[in-house]
């Protein structure tokens, strides 16, 4: 199987540091959108700004790549008008959960078919390691040097409050599993979300002594499980891998063109 299809290579090397995780959920999206076997002319990929959204750049389809935080709300726009089209929304935690933070929980409300995948490195990388919603208490970064005061977002618990049909969660370790989460997730009728927990060293790890890209992937292996596994249950600070919520639920786009064929029928009888 081969990826080089989908990619821009005009357009490498890429701009993420050495031993960045974007680069496997990268790897793991494209393999994923060639197991599913959907031509990259129907896929619209539609990212703000930070480090994980560079992959908007890297990739061969329609791309548009927006402000800060506002990546889902231009991909609702482009859903709506072309519903037929396959719309991927790749995020860092910042452009998820701060600023887009009610773009995020919005979508979800409303279950439009739009996968989001929010990477989760826990800090702002590409503007020099500012502390995120999803840094976590006690962590230290350039803007919290003596530590991070605010609790952290739970990325899968606040998409399932928020109505999202599809949540689940994984990390730049598992990488069959990654790219098996997001088949489903793209496959799904309605909104998804994939959080993949994604080693930043540069920032995250060197300022909290997490070790380098390979020490952080084996804190991914040893520290996540699989849902509803024994291991959780004896261990509950393990942060769980796997799909939370995948049910059927009024897609967006579907009920939109129903309210605007009453209309029309209704004008057609004025």
């Amino acid at each position: 199987m081969s990826i080089k299809k989908y990619i821009r290579s005009r357009f490498f090397p890429h701009i993420w540091c050495p031993g960045c995780g974007h680069g496997t959920v990268l790897n793991g999206l494209l393999r994923a959108l060639d197991g599913l076997g959907i031509n990259k002319n129907s896929v619209v990929m539609v990212s703000g700004i930070g480090c994980s959204s560079r992959i908007s750049g890297y990739v061969d389809f329609h791309t548009l790549h927006t402000l800060h935080g506002r990546a889902l709300a231009f991909a609702t726009g482009v859903k709506l008008s072309r519903p037929e089209l396959k719309l991927i929304v790749p995020m860092g935690d910042g452009d998820a959960l701060a600023i887009g933070g009610n773009h995020f929980i919005h979508a979800a409300r409303r279950n439009i078919d739009i996968t989001a995948i929010v990477m989760n490195n826990r800090v702002y990388g590409m503007t020099g390691g500012q502390y995120s919603p999803l840094s976590g208490e006690g962590t230290l970064s350039t803007t919290a040097p003596l530590g991070n005061i605010d609790q952290m977002f739970d990325v899968a618990a606040l998409a399932q409050a928020a109505g999202a049909s599809f949540v689940a969660r994984t990390t730049s370790y598992h990488v069959k599993e990654l790219s098996k989460v997001l088949m489903k997730a793209i496959s799904h009728k309605g909104f998804s979300v994939v959080e993949v927990l994604s080693q930043c060293p540069t920032y995250f790890g060197r300022k909290n002594k997490q070790g380098d890209a390979v020490s952080m992937m084996e804190g991914y292996k040893s520290g996540t499980t699989p849902i509803g596994s024994k291991a959780k249950q004896e261990n509950p600070d393990l942060i769980e891998r796997g799909i939370f919520v995948e049910r059927q639920s009024p897609e967006y786009c579907e009920e939109y063109a129903k309210i605007m064929d009453k209309a029309q029928k209704k004008k057609a009888k004025a």
